[in-house]
């Protein structure tokens, strides 16, 4: 699957929410509304027991489906896991990796990430590498210093043709779930040195076309400001993306900054 920045990416991680009767009825009404949507790349992330259900809901639409992790190993004795033929099997074109909860409550490490994200690219999943500091870590002024650890691990040993398969999310914990999210300013600073590290790593055309997403308390009243910024081209939506009205709004206020900045 080729990915480009041409157009805002929209991405709903739904996290642990939602039985399969919400989840169809919320699909049903983004896809209605995702016909007037279509500058824009949406996805949206539900847990694993509805992805079929949700792949049949949208099928016909541009709404696309991801998943919220996976396994490195395509089957084995993993109970509990999740496979990456098992998510295409699901139907699935993209998978978060790496996300602050994983990394959190679940032992994920830099080098796991690395793993997970050279699973997805070997069974044409697009991976969503998800980066980003605690609030200690900012106050420390490390911000930088660990989003460079960061990108320099997960992405070892993948060269330019891969780079070109792969989303980074840019989500600082401290915004993630406590509706404090960081400015346009402290946002683009980050993604601005992302798609600079992008630069040094794979050459300045990778990592002009790279789609680098904005992730932590997104909501319709604070996309425009993010998505207005140079180096913001979506967001990975938490909360905001469980309810199909918001959900949209948001879609509205990327493309129309979008449209602006273009």
């Amino acid at each position: 699957m080729t990915i480009s920045n041409e157009k805002p990416f929209i991405a709903g991680n739904w996290k642990m929410h939602k039985l399969i009767p919400e989840a169809v009825d919320m699909v049903k009404a983004l896809k209605e509304a995702s016909a007037q949507l279509t500058d824009a790349e949406i996805v949206v992330i539900p847990p694993y027991t509805m992805l079929s259900e949700v792949r049949k809901t949208i099928e016909g639409s541009s709404v696309q489906l991801g998943a919220q992790n996976l396994f490195w190993e395509e089957k084995g004795a993993f109970t509990g896991e999740i496979s990456p033929l098992m998510l295409k099997d699901a139907g699935c074109q993209y998978v978060t990796i790496g996300h602050s909860e994983r990394r959190q409550y679940f032992g994920e490490t830099d080098e796991t990430v690395n793993k997970k994200v050279k699973a997805a690219l070997a069974h044409e999943l697009t991976p969503i590498m998800c980066i980003g500091e605690s609030l200690e870590e900012r106050e420390q002024s490390k911000t930088i210093e660990k989003v460079e650890t960061q990108i320099n691990s997960g992405l070892e040993g993948l060269g330019k043709e891969e780079m070109r398969l792969i989303v980074i999310a840019y989500e600082p914990i401290w915004a993630i779930g406590t509706g404090v999210t960081a400015t346009p300013t402290q946002a683009e600073e980050v993604h601005s040195f992302i798609r600079e590290k992008l630069a040094e790593k794979y050459g300045n055309e990778i990592a002009s076309y790279a789609i680098i997403l904005y992730g932590g308390s997104v909501k319709p009243d604070n996309t425009y400001s993010l998505l207005k910024e140079n180096n913001i081209n979506g967001a990975l939506v938490g909360g905001a993306s469980l309810e199909a009205d918001s959900f949209i709004q948001i879609t509205k206020e990327a493309i129309k900054a979008y449209k602006e900045k273009k």
